[in-house]
């Protein structure tokens, strides 16, 4: 491999991706190439999960100019043939653990790999959000985007909240996704990174005790709305019922007339710059009135 030109990365798995030509045709999974974007890299094309539809889901995609990109569709439908046709340098996907490729089959990530440099970083629960936004700076930097972190920008966010948070009443926040008008789904803190940096910040953050699920607790409204929130983070993303669908049930009102709601993205990109956004709207939620 010529030094000059060639590439190489060690991914989350431990796996050692090299590429003889630096890569300059991207395709990632929407969160990483919503990431990438923030990083200063234009990908080729993005491609979605099982929870998402014919078109990408614009609260994943963050800032990326979804008109410009190419689209090789989502889950089961994803186009490989159309993927490997369009010839891309590298794929940038993401895993929740466990090494395994999110948002497409099986058999479909062993393809995938078989035919191209795959590079795959976790954005599990075992990961914290500092350790996983690093990781996305380290991959940007190997491929010589140019940008600057907004690390300031986020310094100050995260002071605002640390500010925000530290008086005697705390705000109770709760995290969920609305499944439809009869159900919730309550995030469990501890789970979802950023959560826990919520709270490492100060933010009283509730945690739905009992039922199943690792990372969601699978509740109807008049539990929800029996743990009074002050805030209520909301699943913006495509496969969460919008607040509309949810008017009808008495319970999801009482949360409304109680409680601020927050757009909260489980999926937003994995920049300084989107981290500081969200640690400010939280901290704008949860200061003093």
């Amino acid at each position: 491999m010529n030094p000059s030109n060639g590439w190489e990365f060690t991914d989350d798995r431990g796996h050692l991706t090299v590429v003889r030509r630096h890569p300059a045709r991207v395709v990632a999974y929407v969160q990483a190439g919503a990431t990438l974007w923030d990083h200063g890299l234009h990908p080729l094309g993005i491609f979605g999960s099982h929870h998402d539809g014919d078109t990408p889901d614009p609260a994943k995609a963050g800032e990326l100019p979804l008109a410009e990109l190419r689209s090789f569709g989502a889950g089961s439908a994803l186009d490989l043939d159309g993927l490997f046709a369009a010839e891309p340098d590298l794929v940038v996907a993401v895993s929740y653990g466990g090494g395994q490729v999110y948002g497409i089959d099986p058999e479909a990530a062993k393809r995938l790999e078989e035919r191209l440099p795959l590079v795959v970083l976790d954005v599990g629960k075992d990961r914290s959000l500092d350790g996983i936004r690093d990781r996305f700076t380290a991959l940007a930097r190997t491929l010589r985007t140019a940008f600057e972190p907004a690390v300031a920008d986020l310094e100050r966010a995260e002071d605002r909240l640390r500010a925000a948070t530290a008086r005697p009443a705390r705000s109770r926040v709760l995290a969920l996704s609305a499944a439809g008008p009869e159900t919730a789904y309550l995030a469990r803190p501890e789970t979802w990174p950023d959560l826990r940096a919520l709270a490492e910040l100060g933010t009283g953050l509730i945690d739905p005790v009992g039922g199943s699920g690792a990372n969601w607790r699978t509740a109807d409204w008049s539990e929800a709305a029996a743990l009074e929130p002050d805030v209520v983070l909301a699943d913006v993303r495509a496969n969460a019922a919008p607040r509309e669908r949810l008017r009808d049930n008495a319970h999801w009102r009482a949360i409304e007339e109680r409680a601020l709601i927050v757009p909260w993205n489980p999926e937003a990109p994995c920049s300084h710059r989107a981290h500081a956004r969200f640690l400010s709207t939280v901290a704008d939620a949860v200061g003093p009135a």
